[in-house]
């Protein structure tokens, strides 16, 4: 039996998935099997999936059901002592499975250890890299607030531990892997890796209506949280939704092909309003200044003057943040 399974729920992936596939091939641990779940995809990725000469690959094809059914579907499939999943358009570098085994094994009562995460652009290029945080054990506080581990593409679970929590949630649209985290934080200590070894996709593709798809999701899943979070924990709330205000005004710079620069001003006034505190935020106070910028840019070179404020973010995170306290960025993003 393999030691990990790594989940791949796939849809309309032909672009990415073979990147994706590649990125853990080059694992410098190899003991695992790689489970793709084709979730219905209408363009060429089977045929892509079918060239990849490696047996540990698996490949089950279903009928549309959505991220959550996938995920799910790959769980009944696998049979490693420990399980990941990654999304199809998302990176690992090489010893991110050997690191995050080595957590969970010095730590035998943790049930998730996760790593920090860096994104990219379609090309791949390195845009910026995501705080640096080092919650360990009870991360359920923390995690409620925001959601620090970013995003479904992270995590080294025990298969206990994934028993223990059960399936994803159908009910949320967006945030479903937000959500299995909370219930997974309920249950088990966490242990981080420090270092950057997930690479996240930021692909500006969505509309704004689907960036809204995502805000009522991450809120759907904030109010099933808060609705058995401890009585000390509530206050927090409006704290939590600043978050997501804050992160939803980032989607609506990052994830739509014309920044949509109402939506973004928006978001972060309803973000301050919500929680007050988050406009002092190194956050809040670099989305805001784009924002403003942007007011002074042609809509036509909008979108390439928002890949360079997000690279230049980038090389200010890589000097505070990823040199200084926690290494060095992956080299060649």
């Amino acid at each position: 039996m393999p030691l990990i399974s790594v989940i791949i729920p796939v849809y309309n992936a032909s672009e990415t998935v073979l990147e994706t596939i590649g990125s853990i091939q080059r694992q410098s641990l190899t003991d695992f099997e790689l489970i793709v779940i084709d979730d219905g995809s209408t363009d060429d990725t089977l045929e892509l999936l079918e060239r990849v000469g490696d047996r540990r690959l698996r490949v089950f094809r279903y009928e549309n059901g959505g991220p959550s059914a996938a995920r799910n579907r790959g769980i009944s499939h696998a049979r490693g002592e420990f399980i990941s999943f990654i999304d199809a358009d998302d990176l690992w570098v090489p010893d991110k499975l050997e690191l995050q085994l080595a957590a969970l094994r010095r730590h035998p009562k943790a049930g998730v250890a996760y790593s920090w995460t860096a994104f990219i652009d379609k090309d791949g290029r390195f845009l910026f890299a995501k705080e640096p945080l080092w919650f360990e054990g009870n991360v359920f506080p923390e995690l409620v607030v925001n959601n620090f581990i970013g995003s479904g593409s992270n995590v080294l679970m025990r298969t206990q531990c994934v028993e223990s929590v059960g399936r994803f949630d159908s009910r949320f649209s967006h945030g479903e892997d937000w959500d299995y985290l909370l219930r997974a934080a309920v249950r088990w200590p966490f242990v981080v890796v420090p270092a950057y070894q997930v690479m996240y996709r930021l692909s500006a593709e969505s509309r704004s209506s689907t960036v809204a798809r995502m805000e009522q999701g991450m809120r759907a899943v904030l109010e099933s949280a808060f609705g058995t979070a401890p009585p000390e924990l509530q206050r927090h709330k409006n704290e939590s939704l600043a978050a997501v205000e804050q992160y939803v005004a980032f989607l609506y710079l990052a994830r739509t092909p014309v920044p949509d620069l109402r939506g973004v001003g928006r978001k972060l006034r309803d973000a301050v309003y919500l929680y007050p505190r988050t406009l002092f935020t190194r956050k809040t106070q670099h989305l805001l200044w784009t924002w403003l910028l942007l007011q002074l840019v042609p809509p036509r070179l909008a979108p390439r003057a928002v890949r360079g404020l997000l690279r230049l973010y980038g090389r200010c995170m890589m000097l505070t943040k990823a040199e200084l306290r926690g290494g060095p960025i992956p080299r060649g993003l």
